[in-house]
């Protein structure tokens, strides 16, 4: 199971006991801020998108929408997120849960800018009822990340 993946990650990581599970679905970046009671642009959602063959991680704040043409420039190629179906075979996590840890080998994250007005930020945590809060320098580590973009657009 994904959650219990991220979980025993953060406890090796010296991080156990941040990991937050609620009753609740936090699903969505709407049911996630609920649930967490913050902001909905604090939540760090984790978008999976195919570039050719392989599969990459954006990290953006939850009111941000990725912009195509900003996309592009990026990554020399349109912004084709992976398929529901196929996220879970690709990512290792289920849509819901998404987020850039243990995810599947080789798999590259990066994260967005609009993240940066925050201190912390709460991405998912593998599963569609959790979360943890990290600061940016946390959040940046943990998920391997491969460089700071600039890819959204609305916040």
């Amino acid at each position: 199971m994904a959650l219990e993946r991220v979980k025993a990650y953060f406890e090796e990581a010296g991080l156990s006991g941040r990991v937050i599970e609620m009753d609740q679905s936090t699903a969505t970046v709407e049911q996630a801020a609920a649930a967490i009671g913050c902001e909905p642009e604090r939540i760090a959602k984790t978008m999976s998108f195919l570039l050719g063959e392989e599969a990459i991680l954006v990290v953006t704040a939850g009111d941000a929408r990725v912009d195509n043409k900003k996309f592009k420039d990026e990554f020399s190629q349109k912004a084709k997120m992976i398929p529901y179906e196929m996220v879970e075979e690709y990512i290792g996590h289920a849509p819901g849960g998404v987020c850039p840890f243990a995810v599947n080998p080789n798999i590259e994250a990066f994260m967005d800018v609009s993240l940066q007005r925050f201190e912390t930020v709460y991405p998912a945590a593998g599963s569609s009822n959790s979360a943890i809060e990290l600061s940016l320098s946390e959040l940046e580590q943990h998920a391997d990340s491969k460089r700071w973009v600039d890819v959204c657009k609305g916040w």
